[in-house]
């Protein structure tokens, strides 16, 4: 793996700032465009993105893996219905590998600062290992890359370990150890299940009860591994059928009176695994489904009703060196605090250090609702891409599946940059807002702001600025070609 980390300045056509499944898939896609001109940066010492950091015990996707995959290298090895984070890195790697993309790598080689350079008309980056300018530049860095820690009083001077989920602290032995656990996200219920045989004391802090289905994860056999390797198109089949499940699905989430099947499910789920009323009832969410996460878990619930555990519905105080003390003031003395509170969703990671010509960053100029041209570049960012960008996080399936889709306009935006020689586009305000709109027409009604719950979905505004709220096909029908109508373009000093 490279680690060309020079202080020298060098030029590219295509920079990419990340390299999980979007940078990864943004390196191959584009290819036909940088001509062999490409560099990704990453911060950590190896690719991989969420599927590196997150090494939490019992880590895997809550998307099939057939699915959680790139179309155009379809894995055929995966060895449980849903994999685990060891499998995906390894997948991650393998296609990394034989695309070539590892000489292309420049690991331990964050990026602080991108500014647009007016004169030249390229962006200047300033990275760990120096300066490097780029005329087009992807920015995959994900929208789940850095950890939320909540602020509590005095947690400084607690005396046990104390990390998030995403940051595991592996040297850190939990057996026989008092543990707190805060929060009841996605990655707590894969967690809890594999800490609680091994702790001496569980006490899981939970804000809202999540709605938690079965997941039915299955071992793929020998035999249907191979299978899918040698039967003309049979992996893509499957791939389709799992696709066409999960989009069918998405008519609960645009009507949500259609939700209470789903619901029926959940509940009899939670009343098979818990027959203890006052923790059943705890665990019972007040909101209708599909509002926030929906989560699967097998084991979640059976870990929780065992004589190990406390659920706590009261919030933390604040902490002591022996423990935490909850919002009723009563002391929980532990030694070990776990955080599965999630990511800092309100922004893109480095948009706060995306300068545009006018000397703005892109997070002011967003404010607290962002928006973005199919989710994708913004008005006054030329030749600047976001994957995952606002409103490219799905509900309902795979965003791999977005992603390609993002790469598909992308390409076309690239190829109009690279017949007219030097040339820049960015997408037009009424572009831009009118996507902005669309979203907002489709989110109208939807459960995601009409459930009744508070989500990560919607910004401070209560906008829907996260989420695309329709099916991957309607995006990828307005991402197939590239509309230069959309958008504003300088080809050398004229502006068209």
């Amino acid at each position: 793996m490279s680690q060309n980390n020079s202080a020298e300045h060098d030029h590219h056509v295509l920079a990419i700032v990340g390299s999980g499944f979007a940078g990864i898939g943004a390196a191959i896609r584009l290819a036909e465009h940088h001509r062999g001109s490409v560099v990704i940066f990453e911060r950590a010492d190896t690719l991989g993105g969420v599927w590196r950091d997150n090494t939490y015990p019992g880590a895997a996707c809550d998307v099939q893996s057939l699915l959680y995959s790139f179309s155009f290298a379809p894995g055929t090895d995966w060895r449980h219905t849903f994999a685990r984070q060891p499998e995906i890195r390894a997948y991650l790697e393998r296609v990394a590998r034989e695309h070539g993309l590892l000489p292309r790598l420049r690991t331990g080689c964050a990026v602080q600062s991108a500014t647009w350079d007016s004169i030249h008309h390229r962006w200047v980056l300033e990275t760990e290992g120096g300066t490097s300018t780029a005329d087009h530049v992807v920015l995959a860095t994900g929208a789940l890359a850095d950890p939320a820690i909540p602020h509590i009083d005095g947690l400084e001077e607690f005396g046990g370990s104390v990390f998030h989920s995403a940051r595991w602290d592996h040297s850190v032995d939990l057996s026989g150890k008092r543990v707190a656990v805060v929060g009841t996200g996605a990655s707590a219920i894969q967690f809890v299940p594999q800490i609680q045989p091994l702790v001496g004391a569980l006490t899981l802090f939970q804000r809202t009860a999540p709605w938690v289905m079965p997941r039915g994860d299955t071992a793929i056999t020998r035999r249907s591994r191979a299978a899918m390797r040698v039967v003309p198109g049979l992996q893509r089949m499957r791939r389709t059928a799992i696709y066409a499940e999960r989009e069918a699905k998405l008519a609960a989430f645009r009507h949500p009176t259609l939700m209470a099947v789903g619901e029926r499910e959940g509940r009899a789920h939670l009343e098979h695994a818990v027959s203890d009323p006052v923790l059943r009832k705890k665990l019972s969410p007040s909101y209708r489904m599909g509002c926030k996460r929906i989560l699967l878990s097998d084991n979640y619930y059976p870990a929780l009703a065992q004589p190990n555990v406390d659920v706590h519905t009261v919030g933390i105080d604040r902490a002591t060196p022996e423990g935490l003390i909850d919002s009723d003031g009563t002391t929980h003395p532990v030694d070990v605090v776990i955080f599965g509170t999630g990511f800092d969703t309100s922004r893109l990671p480095l948009t706060e250090a995306i300068v545009g010509p006018d000397g703005v960053s892109m997070s002011e100029m967003w404010g607290s609702s962002p928006e973005a041209y199919m989710g994708t570049s913004v008005t006054g960012f030329p030749n600047m891409y976001l994957m995952h960008g606002p409103n490219i996080g799905l509900g309902h399936t795979s965003v791999i599946m977005m992603f390609e889709s993002q790469l598909r306009y992308i390409s076309g935006a690239m190829k109009w940059c690279r017949d007219r020689g030097p040339a820049t586009v960015e997408p037009t305000p009424q572009a831009q807002s009118g996507f902005a709109r669309l979203v907002d027409s489709l989110t109208d009604g939807t459960v995601w702001t009409s459930g009744g719950c508070s989500s990560w979905y919607l910004d401070p505004t209560g906008r829907n600025s996260n989420l695309w709220p329709a099916s991957i096909f309607g995006y990828r029908r307005r991402a197939w070609s590239f509309d230069a109508t959309h958008h504003l373009s300088r080809v050398g000093a004229e502006q068209r």
